[in-house]
């Protein structure tokens, strides 16, 4: 998965410090990142591919084995040779893993900032903390910490099927797990049971925690579970929110999406029988 960056180390310790020629810079617009070609590929560029200017009011955000990423509040210049452009965030899914991680982890973070610039309290703008990850209101003192959106992932079994949906918003056509958002007041197994009910109308029992993924794509931190029919398997589809559910057998599961999300991995976990039971 995406965050699975071993033996690369991810160290998100909140530290004040200029960046060096070997550090990551870190630019955003909306859905767009910064990047680097080099030959066919792509990477984040280094405060060395910049002019100096681009250091000034760089914010260090974390690092991954000792080299620093730095956030960018303005478009930096290129030194010559070098050649930017903004690319859709979407294709961090496509570099090496520990390389898509720090640049759609930046940008959620970027986001978070740009979001609150200014105070839901009063209105005045916001600061950067001096001591801590947050954002401080210059006015009366509102301190807003970054965003995380608990969410949960469900594959529900029926014996030896396995139950997949499309979402009404779908662009690819490819199935999925069920999954929606912990509601305030609810554990993570509660949410379970009401998103499965809400969603195709089944009733299930045994749920077993399997792994937690962070998936800064959405802001969001995920927690899959499997568990098993309580009852009769015929799913009442809410068509508001889905546009299919169907069981598959392991033998006729539909092409897994992406391995580097919790879902694809649990979709593979069941195609190879290795679900927890």
């Amino acid at each position: 998965m995406i965050h699975e960056i071993a033996p690369h180390r991810y160290d998100n310790a909140f530290l004040q410090s200029a960046p060096g020629e070997g550090d990551a810079a870190l630019y955003y617009e909306k859905d767009t990142i910064l990047l680097c070609q080099e030959g066919k590929g792509w990477r984040i560029p280094q405060f060395s591919d910049l002019t100096l200017e681009a250091a000034e009011g760089a914010e260090r955000l974390f690092s991954i084995d000792g080299q620093g990423f730095y956030l960018l509040s303005r478009l930096p210049q290129a030194l010559p040779g070098r050649e930017l452009t903004l690319q859709k965030v979407r294709l961090l899914r496509e570099l090496a893993p520990w390389v898509g991680f720090a640049g759609v982890t930046g940008w959620q973070l970027g986001r978070w900032e740009g979001q609150h610039r200014y105070c839901s309290a009063c209105g005045a703008p916001m600061r950067a903390s001096q001591r801590e990850r947050a954002l401080v209101c210059t006015k009366c003192g509102c301190r807003e910490y970054p965003r995380i959106n608990p969410a949960v992932i469900v594959a529900v079994r029926d014996g030896e099927d396995l139950l997949m949906i499309r979402s009404q918003l779908s662009t690819t056509g490819r199935y999925h797990l069920l999954s929606g958002y912990v509601e305030v007041g609810e554990t993570l197994e509660q949410t379970v049971h009401r998103e499965v009910m809400e969603e195709v109308g089944l009733k299930v029992k045994n749920l077993r925690y399997y792994k937690s993924q962070p998936w800064s794509f959405s802001g969001s931190l995920l927690a899959g579970f499997y568990c098993d029919v309580d009852g009769d398997p015929s799913i009442t589809l809410d068509r508001e929110e889905l546009s299919v559910a169907e069981w598959f057998d392991r033998d006729s599961l539909p092409e897994t999406p992406n391995l580097i999300s919790l879902t694809g991995e649990m979709i593979e976990c069941f195609r190879q029988g290795k679900e927890p039971k």
